[in-house]
């Protein structure tokens, strides 16, 4: 008994540690509503100029799904990245400014510090996921407004918020500059939007891009997000699957991330 109280002891604590980070980074959004407007401004311009010209011409085949339905949870999935991949950034201002310093000295376990970390860009990415569905209910998207399907869109965005935000905080541990995690972050983005089924469906991609959409995380995003988000969307993973893998990969990150994050002020 005293050891499955000890052990519950310490759940309690890494939680309220995560938390407490989690809840220190969410201030920054809180106190700077204007970058929720700036965000929006990627969203708009995919759903209202693209996807409207695409759904016009139906060059892509998406079967009984009206093509800005299929692209919508695309669109959201993208936005998460957007978002998230240049979420290490943050961390070199911080060293920069001492704050780093601080954090590591303090006594809280590394995966509980970037886990806090990913669980804020979760946070931002639920905002983006708000300003999405309001575009799509504007545009006529068919939404799916059953109570499991938008719990299971906040798990999944979330989750692809944690994973990419992870990954990012795993490059700037590695280059450690400014300049040079801006490079390697734009250099990412787009290779992982287009080798994804975000804009269209992997059938119609040749043989080599379908074999990289498949080891590709936003990949299981958007197909997660497809099978949830819209009526008559279909999940080719299977929704448990595609929640699998994201929360597989983003617990892999974030023990690396763990182990590097202390290597950032060196």
């Amino acid at each position: 008994m005293q050891r499955i109280a000890h052990l519950f002891t310490n759940i309690t604590n890494y939680a309220g540690q995560t938390l407490t980070i989690a809840e220190l980074e969410a201030r920054k959004l809180h106190h700077d509503w204007t970058e929720l407007i700036t965000r929006a401004a990627q969203p708009a311009l995919w759903l209202l100029i693209f996807g409207e010209v695409l759904a016009r011409i139906k060059a892509i085949p998406t079967g009984e799904l009206p093509y800005l339905d299929f692209m919508t949870p695309g669109i959201l999935a993208q936005s998460v990245l957007f978002i998230a991949i240049f979420y290490g950034i943050a961390v070199i201002w911080e060293r920069d400014l001492g704050i780093l310093h601080k954090l590591l000295a303090a006594p809280i376990p590394r995966p509980a510090l970037v886990l806090g970390k990913a669980l804020s860009a979760g946070e931002r990415g639920l905002a983006q996921a708000g300003i999405v569905y309001l575009l799509a209910f504007a545009l006529g998207v068919r939404l799916n407004g059953n109570l499991f399907a938008l719990i299971g869109v906040l798990v999944v965005v979330i989750l692809g918020s944690a994973l990419f935000s992870t990954f990012s905080l795993i490059i700037a541990c590695i280059v450690k500059t400014r300049e040079r995690f801006m490079g390697i972050g734009q250099l990412l983005t787009m290779p992982l939007f287009f080798a994804s089924n975000a804009i269209y469906p992997i059938s119609i991609m040749p043989a080599w891009l379908q074999g990289i959409s498949e080891i590709n995380p936003l990949t299981y995003e958007v197909d997660a997000l497809r099978g949830l988000m819209v009526i008559g969307g279909v999940s080719i993973y299977s929704v448990g699957v595609d929640l699998a893998v994201l929360f597989s990969a983003t617990i892999f990150l974030v023990m690396v991330a763990a182990r590097l994050y202390p290597r950032i002020v060196i």
